[in-house]
């Protein structure tokens, strides 16, 4: 177990898909036991399957998950909730977060003004994972005010590594670009991907067939860029000979404005982003 979360408790308050994976991650890789992991949800079916699958501690009620972490070593809150049931979290924790705690918020668009204010903490951090962290294969961008020490620092990267990767971001607004492009990034590639295999299946390949050329296809260009460190652009020169089918096919992605397409989507994302912050 890694010494920056050796004695960490933590409690996830909502317990969906990301803290699901989160939890995953820290058990599968050794870093934090169950017994030290303690999460809410109002069903009772989901939180009877969270203690089957993980052996955590699950409670309905937000405040007594919160609380079963006072006066333990090194105590971490996850905030895990949907947007829009954040202000009735902020109610239900009023009291219950202990001072000493460290905040970590992967709720899209909640400042971290707003979250030190309504729990009493300066030691909030924003984070913000995607969906390829399910599998350990994602990217976190986070941020955090000046209170939160390096040691809590350490102790959020410890935690985040569990997901994939982890980027420390300067500036919180850098939380909002990256929702729309890193957290909102596997919407764009899941519909390219989707409309690669519908055209291979106008083609002629079968539906399955189709599938498997796109994602394996996907998948090796991906590896080849990282690998080779070349500008995409550079990339795509490379496969690209005067007059033939990839020339053929730049053009007409380009007559249908791409580019601008995806960067109008992107913004739109980020735009969202920034609103449900102001709500």
């Amino acid at each position: 177990m890694t010494d920056t979360l050796e004695n960490v408790h933590l409690s996830f308050i909502g317990c969906g898909v990301m803290a699901e994976s989160m939890i995953a991650g820290l058990l599968r890789q050794n870093l934090v036991p169950p017994d030290r992991i303690f999460g809410s949800h109002p069903r009772e079916a989901r939180r009877r399957e969270l203690v089957t699958k993980y052996g955590i501690q699950m409670f309905e009620s937000n405040a007594d998950a919160a609380a079963k972490i006072r006066g333990l070593s090194n105590p971490v809150i996850v905030l895990s909730v949907k947007p829009q049931r954040l202000s009735r979290v902020f109610e239900d924790l009023k009291g219950t977060v202990p001072p000493d705690s460290l905040v970590i918020s992967i709720v899209a668009g909640a400042r971290l003004a707003t979250i030190s204010n309504e729990l009493g903490t300066d030691h909030a951090v924003r984070a913000m994972p995607n969906t390829p962290s399910q599998i350990g294969a994602g990217i976190t961008v986070w941020n955090c005010g000046d209170k939160v020490s390096e040691g809590e620092r350490e102790r959020v990267r410890g935690l985040l590594n569990a997901l994939g990767k982890e980027l420390f971001v300067e500036t919180e607004n850098m939380i909002d670009m990256a929702t729309s492009l890193s957290a909102t990034g596997p919407t764009y590639i899941f519909m390219v991907m989707e409309a690669l295999t519908d055209a291979g299946v106008h083609l002629g390949f079968s539906r399955d067939l189709a599938k498997e050329l796109v994602q394996e296809t996907m998948l090796g260009s991906v590896k080849f860029a990282m690998e080779s460190h070349k500008h995409p652009a550079e990339l795509r020169n490379m496969v690209t000979s005067p007059g033939g089918t990839s020339a053929e096919a730049i053009y007409q992605m380009e007559k249908g404005s791409l580019r601008t397409v995806l960067s109008k989507a992107v913004y739109a994302a980020y735009r969202r982003a920034a609103a449900l912050g102001e709500k």
